[in-house]
């Protein structure tokens, strides 16, 4: 599934290739995705020039001068620039023509993924007005994680995937983010002291920010904008390394499960 670096990485990927310039032409093979494409969906996007292209979480804000268009890639989506005579595959459920042979392109699998258009204030919209903080904005600080923490008694690792606390923060992050600050997943949040919030917002930090500059993990479904997978993979400490020897201390890492998610740590590092 996409996660942030995923999306950050789609973002850098197609900005270059679409900002400025204007779609000539909207083509839709298939409305039907997590939620239905409206009728007048084409016809809200042609003539429009994209000014720019930002992400909040995990969805792409692709704005124009009347519109803003919100991409969520869902479980299997990825968004990438290609010719406009590219061979259209079965998933490729939407194009973005622009002019100069370019077109962004749409693929989602299992069409968990959306494509909304919003024309107001974007930053409102139901799906985005009760995000947390950015990790990597100057706004998350140990301090607000410390706060936010007192008195919940979820396992630390469910308080840091949930969005309305921090955004962006997915299971592999967090089981990642985890074993660098030494925290054991399962502690309930409201245990942490404020040097352990610290440390968790430096290594929530420097893993999401590796996984960016790696292009994202590679997963089975990930494709980045230019159609390489990314390769974040190769550095994973304990996502998906059950049983295998834990990279500091060589004692078997192990695996639970937490809120139905795949969870790996060593019991002997982290604490």
């Amino acid at each position: 599934m996409p996660e942030l670096p995923e999306v950050e990485t789609t973002k850098r990927g197609i900005a270059p290739h679409i900002v400025g310039r204007t779609i000539e032409k909207v083509i839709v093979r298939e409305r039907q995705l997590r939620w239905l494409i409206p009728p007048d969906f084409e016809r809200n996007l042609v003539g429009a020039t994209i000014e720019n292209v930002q992400r909040r979480a995990k969805y792409l804000l692709i704005k124009t001068q009347n519109n803003t268009l919100i991409a969520h890639l869902g479980m299997s989506g990825y968004l990438r620039i290609v010719n406009n005579d590219t061979p259209i595959d079965k998933h490729d459920h939407v194009d973005f023509v622009f002019d100069k042979n370019t077109v962004l392109r749409f693929n989602d699998q299992r069409r968990f993924g959306s494509l909304l258009l919003a024309n107001s204030d974007v930053m409102k919209h139901p799906l985005l007005r009760d995000l947390g903080v950015e990790p990597l904005s100057d706004d998350f600080t140990a301090q607000q994680l410390f706060q936010l923490s007192r008195r919940r008694r979820v396992p630390v690792k469910t308080f840091l995937m949930n969005g309305k606390i921090v955004v962006g923060v997915g299971n592999i992050y967090a089981n990642e983010a985890l074993f660098m600050a030494r925290i054991l997943p399962t502690r309930h949040a409201g245990d942490l002291s404020l040097i352990d919030c610290e440390k968790l917002v430096s290594c929530i930090r420097e893993v999401l920010a590796r996984a960016i500059e790696n292009g994202g993990t590679t997963l089975r479904d990930f494709v980045n904008a230019d159609g390489k997978s990314g390769y974040f993979q190769q550095q994973l400490h304990v996502y998906g390394r059950d049983k295998l020897p834990c990279t500091h201390c060589s004692q078997p890492l192990q695996e639970i499960r937490l809120a139905n998610r795949s969870t790996v740590f060593c019991s002997q590092c982290q604490r």
